[in-house]
């Protein structure tokens, strides 16, 4: 079926036999499906030696079942249906379908959609299988040689291009969106077809990685039920694996992490099979490797296996970003991976959006800011990738395995396309920002640190001195926690004593001036008569009076624990340094949950721009920021009051300052009050920003280097490639193979952007302060390839048709830049 395609596409036009002809016992009568030609029946001429799925292609159809089809499906409408797929994942078989009956004035056909979805499976099918074919001509096709070559501004390497602290950048994150609901009970799968993809890290390799970390996070796994289980609100019994922060000690970035998780851990996911994908991508957007994570939340194991597959393939000096990779960093040093990881001076950080969620310390040190080599990358590239990944979540939530991931595959494909075409686009932009921050920060930047008598090393030493202080910052001791429940428990028997002698006075002053005894009466009536007055204060003062023996006997318990042998009065200097204390602990209270409302708003906001959120989403999110917000104002009150009782007093916070995120790397300074910072050079205002705008104008000078870097390799890249298909062309075209059509076709498309590309490298040597070469470079070697020419292949010429007309066109182009 290959090859019959392959004549149909590419091949020389056949006559068709005369109408008048009759029908042999081979040809096939059949019912098309034909958008661009609308028709009830078609004859489909065969021979004896032919099948008719071989007949059937050669004629332009394809039949929805190998023998004898009753309705086929033209290549064309396939054809059509792949390209609206390849730009809107979200657009349906069943939409093309209703499109086709609308084409053909019928109504609606089930049977339709049922054939052009078999027949369109058949279609991929054949479209990979050449593909495949033809990178195979290309010397494409060694095995993992997509993630290693794929981005040529990551991994074409020149001889004359700068030195890099990083040789890559790349990101990880796990996404739940694309879904596929699980077979209930024991219902049989009907599509036990299995399809390959590069993209995919198989299962049984993930799963190496499973006992590498065992759960220990304070927040317990929720349970999630097998398919085979009959009760799915059954209790089962808690997972054995762990979550990539599970291998690092407790902190405050995993605890935010773990509850931001926790919504996605419920009981429903008890529905899906697969629960989303664990991505890894480069920094300019191709995805390396897709993991399916199966009936689970973001294990472990996703993240080590694809680190694994990293070190192994790319193993070079990667700088390698992920939201919790503060955590996550600790838990691969304890893994089986980690020489290898140090071997390759690789290192962890977290993204830029994500990171202003972390505590301020872990900010100072993985931000990507503050990280030299970083340039002003901000490595959420897998937030847009997801972003534009959710349009496939409403066709294939429902569908097979086989079908999910040939979607999942199909996308990505498209994506990493358009990402190469993109390449100019973004090194283009990202020159012309660092540039802008060049020229309007590093002016500023020099005058502060004139006005401040600051030098580039001084401003080094005061970053070394504030992450030196956050280190070393610790939270209270034992003794500290121990003393405030004594204290607070002395003020608490302090103030019940007291209301229990206002009760007793209370109670006192029912009596009557003028008492005299009397025997009482009984009687029901007179009881409740003579006790309706004093009753509730006589329970009153019941209460409060057991409330004082047990308050007591607690007191007791903690003088006899912290050995104290005489009890601590107003005035006396322990309770009073602990009532001081005790005052900073509600401070501290107050800020950590203006702190988390914070947070919570700015991951909100977030979401709110994120692509593809429904609108009944929007409004839930729209109406809960509102909330959020009395909250906050709330919060930053009760902060207030808190700030108020401290000595001295901490200065009062208000809204204008705490709405924006910026503001979040300043709860860390306000939280220390035994040690008034203030004073501290680095917790100066001026300073403080100084230091941050010198950060930026540092990457953004780095920045320049790793676009005059990518530049070179894309140029150089592009020569390259051009040389690589013009061999490869003209050997195919001696053979006269049909695959040469196929060939010729990818390749006038990847010339097509290649030239694209150029333009935009052009307009990138243009610009005003570029300081890169401005061409190819002339050491590097060409791409090592399945084609290897001598002097006499090298002579073979190419005539002049579309190909090597576009192929004049990059030598033209290459030229001018050179010269340029």
């Amino acid at each position: 079926m290959q090859q019959a395609y392959l004549q149909w596409k590419y091949g020389p036009p056949s006559d068709p036999p005369p109408e008048s002809e009759p029908l042999s016992e081979y040809d096939l009568q059949v019912e098309p499906i034909d958008y661009f030609s609308p028709r009830d029946t078609a004859i489909v001429r065969r021979s004896s030696t032919q099948n008719p799925a071989e007949a059937l292609v050669l004629n332009g159809y394809l039949g929805s079942v190998p023998d004898h089809p009753s309705i086929v499906v033209s290549l064309d409408t396939l054809q059509l249906f792949h390209d609206i797929r390849r730009f809107k994942p979200s657009f349906s078989v069943e939409a093309f379908t209703k499109m086709v009956c609308y084409k053909y004035v019928i109504p609606y056909r089930r049977r339709y959609r049922k054939a052009i979805s078999d027949a369109f499976d058949v279609y991929l099918t054949l479209v990979e299988a050449i593909h495949a074919r033809v990178q195979a001509e290309l010397g494409r096709n060694a095995p993992n040689w997509r993630p290693r070559h794929a981005c040529p501004a990551c991994s074409y390497k020149t001889a004359e291009e700068p030195t890099a602290l990083y040789e890559r950048m790349i990101v990880m994150d796990g996404n739940n969106s694309l879904k596929r609901v699980a077979p209930f009970g024991n219902r049989k799968v009907g599509d036990a077809r299995t399809f390959d993809s590069d993209y995919f890290i198989p299962p049984h390799v993930v799963d190496r990685f499973a006992n590498e970390v065992k759960p220990r996070q304070s927040q317990p796994h929720v349970a999630v039920p097998d398919a085979a289980d009959p009760d799915p609100d059954s209790d089962v019994e808690e997972p054995t694996e762990g979550d990539p922060t599970d291998g690092a000690p407790d902190s405050s970035c995993a605890s935010n992490w773990k509850a931001a998780a926790s919504d996605e851990k419920k009981r429903m996911w008890a529905i899906f099979e697969e629960t989303g994908v664990f991505a890894a991508a480069c920094r300019h957007g191709f995805v390396l490797w897709l993991i399916d994570m199966i009936r689970s939340g973001e294990l472990a194991k996703y993240p080590l296996c694809m680190s694994d597959a990293i070190i192994t393939e790319i193993a070079a000096a990667i700088i390698l970003a992920f939201d919790i990779g503060c955590s996550f960093k600790i838990t691969l040093m304890n893994s089986s991976l980690a020489q290898a990881f140090e071997a390759l001076r690789a290192r962890i950080c977290v993204n830029a959006f994500h990171g202003y969620s972390h505590s301020y310390p872990c900010q100072l040190q993985n931000h990507p800011n503050v990280i030299p080599g970083m340039g002003i990358e901000d490595l959420e590239t897998l937030e847009r990738v997801f972003s534009s990944s959710n349009q496939l979540a409403p066709v294939i939530r429902y569908a097979s395995a086989y079908r999910r991931r040939l979607l999942i595959h199909m996308f990505f494909r498209q994506w990493d396309e358009e990402k190469y075409a993109n390449l100019g686009p973004f090194m283009y932009n990202n020159y012309v920002q660092a540039l802008d921050i060049i020229k309007s920060k590093k002016p500023v930047v020099e005058e502060s640190m004139g006005l401040l008598e600051l030098t580039p090393q001084d401003l080094e030493t005061l970053a070394k001195e504030e992450a030196s202080y956050f280190e070393t910052l610790r939270d209270e001791s034992p003794w500290d926690l121990h003393a405030v429940a004594y204290v607070e428990a002395l003020q608490e028997l302090r103030a019940a004593n007291s209301e229990l002698g206002n009760a007793d006075h209370a109670f006192l002053n029912t009596v009557p001036e003028n008492y005299q005894w009397r025997a009482p009466q009984s009687g029901p009536t007179d009881y409740q008569r003579d006790t309706s007055a004093t009753r509730k204060l006589e329970t009153r003062r019941r209460e409060l009076e057991d409330k004082v023996r047990r308050l007591t006997s607690q007191v007791i318990s903690y003088e006899l624990m912290l050995h104290v042998n005489r009890r601590w009065q107003p005035g006396d200097r322990e309770y009073e340094e602990t009532t001081k204390y005790i005052a900073t602990r509600n401070y501290q209270r107050a800020l950590g949950r203006l702190q988390r409302l914070v947070i919570q708003r700015l991951f909100e906001l977030h979401k709110l721009n994120v692509s593809q959120t429904a609108y009944r989403m929007r409004t839930h999110i729209a109406k809960s920021l509102q909330k959020r917000c009395k909250a906050i104002r709330t919060a930053v009150k009760q902060y207030n009051v808190a700030a108020a009782a401290l000595t001295p007093p901490r200065p009062e916070l208000n809204w204008d300052a705490v709405s924006h995120f910026s503001f979040l790397e300043e709860f860390s300074l306000l939280q220390d009050t035994r040690n008034d910072i203030r004073s501290k050079k680095w917790a100066q205002p001026l300073v403080r920003e100084t230091m941050r705008s010198a950060n930026r104008v540092a990457r953004a000078e780095e920045e320049l280097v790793n676009v005059n870097r990518e530049a070179l390799r894309v140029h150089t890249s592009i020569r390259d490639e051009d040389a690589l298909f013009t061999g490869v062309l003209g050997k195919l075209k001696e053979r006269n193979g049909l695959l040469y059509g196929a060939v010729n076709d990818w390749c006038r498309r990847r010339r097509a952007t290649n030239a694209h590309l150029m333009a935009h490298l052009l307009r990138l040597y243009a610009l005003e302060g570029y300081t890169g070469m401005r061409g190819p470079d002339d050491l590097a070697a060409a791409e090592a390839s399945a084609v290897e020419l001598d002097e006499s292949e090298e002579a073979v010429g190419v005539e002049e048709d579309d190909e090597g007309a576009v192929t004049d066109l990059m030598e033209h182009i290459s030229n001018i830049a050179v010269v340029m």
